[in-house]
């Protein structure tokens, strides 16, 4: 493994049931790496398994087979303490319907993995506000997730995603509940957090336009990651275009891909 990559995926296979019931098999041989920096998407048909490898790098599903180092850590290897220390501090992970306590404010939300790790209140306060500023959501830390709009509320998981500075941000479908303006905000977010922080980040999309945000994309099939395409310094709008054409080429062939 280079001392550049992030994430390391060897020869990940994911089978599930038992040996002695029907199985399926959601992830063959699975090989790649996300290097330090890069913003990458993985694309493909519902089922292809795109969900499974997103759990399985987010230390949620274990492989049944290979291993996946994270900023060189073999994360197969962790259980207990070790294991949720690391997805404190390691990763960070929004969803698509944001996971937010409706009982907390979003300052509290935010800072939420820093107040499980322990980590004293002042300390927590000046890290909430410094990435609250840097998102444009500090006008919204005293309120609750109940009082702002679905834009506003992936902004703030965004932030508590980020708020211990982890070396991969993983995103599952982040766009799937909002609405267009909103997704672009969200996306310009990613993409100024990926650029000037140089957070990584590792985006589950079926959506076209999420995925022209990105640097280079993975295509999953069946399980296997197929063809890739990198943008290459192309503009965003150059690559949509290239991510839309190979849909199609997909869709040509049967493929079920959804576009939005």
């Amino acid at each position: 493994m280079t001392e550049k990559a992030v994430i390391d995926v060897q020869n990940v296979t994911k089978v599930y049931g038992k040996k002695n019931e029907k199985q399926y098999t959601a992830l063959k041989d699975v090989n790649f790496k996300v290097e330090k920096g890069e913003f990458v998407g993985i694309m493909g048909a519902s089922g292809s398994g795109k969900t499974t490898l997103l759990n399985i790098l987010a230390t949620m599903d274990r492989p049944t087979e290979g291993q996946v180092f994270v900023g060189q850590q073999d994360i197969s290897t962790l259980k207990g303490k070790q294991l949720s220390d690391f997805r404190a501090k390691q990763i960070g992970f929004i969803f698509q319907d944001f996971n937010l306590l409706e009982s907390l404010t979003n300052a509290e939300n935010i800072g939420l993995p820093l107040t499980l790790q322990g980590t004293r209140k002042r300390q927590i306060n000046e890290l909430v506000h410094q990435i609250a500023g840097q998102l444009g959501i500090a006008d919204l830390l005293t309120k609750y997730p109940v009082e702002i709009s679905g834009g506003q509320k992936q902004r703030v998981a965004a932030a508590r995603g980020l708020i211990s500075r982890p070396q991969i941000m993983f995103a599952d479908e982040p766009t799937g509940a909002l609405d267009s303006k909103s997704a672009r905000e969200l996306l310009e977010t990613l993409k100024q957090v990926n650029e000037e922080e140089q957070v990584s980040v590792l985006m589950v999309t079926h959506d076209p336009f999420s995925a022209s945000y990105c640097k280079r994309i993975l295509f999953i099939k069946d399980g296997r990651i197929g063809e890739q395409l990198e943008a290459k310094g192309k503009t965003r709008g150059e690559f949509y275009q290239m991510i839309l054409s190979k849909l199609g080429t997909f869709n040509d062939q049967g493929e079920d891909v959804d576009v939005i």
